[in-house]
């Protein structure tokens, strides 16, 4: 049985982020909803929320996508993969072939404000060499995958944390406005 070749999401980003997380390449339930971090069972918003102090319906997992992408952008987040593309049966790192990699100093040169790059897991952190080479502070995160099953949530956010206040993506990059559901 052959793989599909499969293509990866646009990233999210803004010209202010702080903060660019680079995952391997989506799920096949990201792919499938066109979401980053869709598999209900990945850490990745929890974490997030907990560090941006989130809690209840404000937590981002418990809101539509739409509403997920204005509060990571607010918080100074980036989000895209270390992969444009590839061949994979089933969502595991350890399935990927024939990956190619996305256009990573291309996007940083769109990015003025960016402090810091994480690699969520060991598969996207095996090209710290590349995103090295780009003058930024470089940091290795626990996968937010639920195959990651060695680490609980409570210290994915702690590890998650201090990367993200190095980089000054724990707190919004402006005061909210009035109403504003952050």
């Amino acid at each position: 049985m052959s793989s599909a070749r499969l293509s990866g999401l646009a990233p999210v980003v803004s010209p202010e982020a702080r903060l660019l997380i680079l995952g391997s390449f989506p799920s096949e339930a990201s792919l499938k909803a066109q979401q980053y971090y869709a598999h209900p069972r990945n850490h990745f918003w929890p974490i997030v929320s907990a560090i941006w102090g989130l809690e209840g319906n404000q937590a981002l997992q418990h809101r539509p996508y739409a509403q997920r992408l204005p509060v990571a952008l607010a918080h100074g987040l980036a989000i895209w993969d270390v992969y444009a593309g590839c061949e994979r049966e089933g969502s595991l790192d350890s399935a990927i072939r024939e990956a190619r990699l996305n256009d990573l100093p291309g996007l940083i040169k769109q990015l003025p404000s960016l402090r810091a790059v994480a690699h969520n897991g060991g598969e996207s952190a095996r090209h710290r060499r590349l995103t090295h080479s780009l003058g930024l502070a470089v940091h290795t995160l626990p996968s937010s995958s639920p195959a990651n099953a060695t680490w609980s949530l409570a210290r994915k956010v702690e590890a998650w944390r201090s990367v993200f206040a190095a980089a000054g993506a724990d707190r919004p990059l402006s005061a909210p406005a009035s109403g504003d559901p952050r």
